[in-house]
Order: structure tokens, then C-alpha cells, then sequence
């Protein structure tokens, strides 16, 4: 099955500073229908005006990675990391035990972020930060690990979960496959572009909740770039 959510259907609010769109259920929106899939908790689509952010605030317990689809994000925390993540790279925070962080965007033009939540395997461990570039070559026709809780995957910046963060890069009429499994959840949104996805035609910014599937096939109407989450 793949359930089509077209970004209009998505809860979120205008802060004035901050365009929020949740694919779940977060903040001031509730849908009961909406309260994950899987170990995937939130993603929420942000736009964060120029100058603006979050100021520190906590977390406990959970997997956070940010992927920066336009401009770049700034991020500082109470263990002392400070960086700069920008268009196409990914940062990971595994909250543990706690951690106090903020995440500004100090550039002159907005910043776009998809920012994703997975319930860890296990609790109580220490905090953590890390980012990296993924060059879009890299995962240029093909789905690359960019963050993930398997040893396989080496490259990829380390979650305390049993899931996957993929990216793909697509132009027009370029096709790939990835091998979820029935047993398996994955929710996939178009950073760019329009793709169909087992035939199912999926807009830029729409999510497509994925279950009982063996593979799906991703095939771009026009250049896309993908964002892939395989959560069990």
C-alpha cells in the first residue's frame, strides 16, 4: 500500500519567522491518524526566515536529523558542538540522557530543512551531534544511505534506531529501485520534483506513506530530489 498526503493536507502553522508543515502529528496539531509510522515520529517541512531560529530548548530520547534542502543551518549545543550544515548535507543529534541545543538560520535568504524524529532502540545513552556533505553526485540515480542505525551502512552518520534516512538525486525520466520489505515502513517526500513511486504520483513536498510493499520504484517526471525514510 502507498498513501498518497499531499503537502495541502498537512497540519503546521506560520510563525511569522518560521513556515511550519507537519506530516505528523506535532505542536498545536493532532491527528489521530497521523502519529508516526513505524519508529518515524515527526517530519516536519521548515522554512525558517533569514536571522531567525530556534533559540536552546531540550530533548530527551530521541533520533533527530536535519536535511537542509535550501540555504543553510547553524547549530550550537550545551557539549560544546558548533556547525554549520548546508543545502544537500544532513546533521544527526541523538538526544540521550538530554541535550540543549538551537538551530539559526544566520543566512541572508531563507532556509528550507526537512527535520526528522525516530524513536531510538534504546534509551539512557550519552548525547551526541554530527554532520557531514553528501555530495549529490554521490547519490546521483540511486538511493544512498545518509543517515542509519546498521553497521552496513559506514558511511552514513550513526542513529541510535533500526532505520534508514536515504537520499536520491533523479533527472528527468531516471528511475530507481529500493528493497523496503513487507515487514517494513517507509515514508518517502520529494525535496524537488515529481516522481511516481510504484506508479503513484507524488508532488514536490507530498508524502507518500509506504507499508506491505517488498520494493518500490522510484522514476522522476522531472529532476527530483529524494528523501527516503526506512523505519521498521
Amino acid at each position: 500500500m502507498i498513501e498518497l498526503r499531499p503537502f495541502s493536507s498537512l497540519g503546521g502553522a506560520n510563525h511569522g519567522w518560521l513556515d511550519a508543515h507537519h506530516h505528523f502529528s506535532f505542536a498545536g496539531y493532532h491527528d489521530a491518524d497521523r502519529m508516526g509510522w513505524g519508529n518515524l515520529r515527526v517530519w516536519n517541512d521548515d522554512v525558517i526566515a533569514p536571522k531567525t531560529g530556534f533559540p536552546p530548548h531540550p530533548h530527551s530520547d530521541m533520533e533527530i536529523i536535519t536535511y537542509v534542502r535550501e540555504g543553510a543551518i547553524t547549530h550550537k549545543d550545551n557539549l560544546g558542538n558548533h556547525g554549520r550544515t548546508e543545502a544537500g548535507d544532513v546533521q544527526v543529534m541523538s538526544a540521550g540522557t538530554g541535550i540543549a541545543h538551537s538551530e539559526y538560520n544566520m543566512e541572508d535568504v531563507d532556509t528550507r530543512i526537512f527535520q526528522i524524529w525516530l524513536l531510538p532502540t534504546s534509551r539512557g545513552e550519552s548525547p551526541s551531534w554530527g554532520a557531514r556533505p553528501f555530495p549529490k553526485g554521490e547519490r546521483a540515480g540511486r538511493f544512498v544511505a545518509l543517515a542509519s542505525g546498521y553497521d552496513e551502512d559506514g558511511d552514513a552518520l550513526s542513529i541510535r534506531t533500526n532505520a534508514r534516512v536515504l537520499g536520491a538525486t533523479l533527472k528527468a525520466g531516471e528511475s530507481t529501485s529500493y528493497d523496503i520489505g513487507a515487514d517494513r515502513r517507509g515514508y518517502l517526500v520529494p525535496a524537488k520534483g515529481r516522481v511516481t513511486v510504484n506508479e503513484v504520483t507524488v508532488d514536490a513536498r507530498d508524502g507518500a506513506a509506504i507499508r506491505d510493499v517488498d520494493r518500490i520504484t522510484v522514476t522522476a517526471l522531472e529532476d527530483a530530489e529524494v528523501v527516503l525514510v526506512d523505519a521498521a
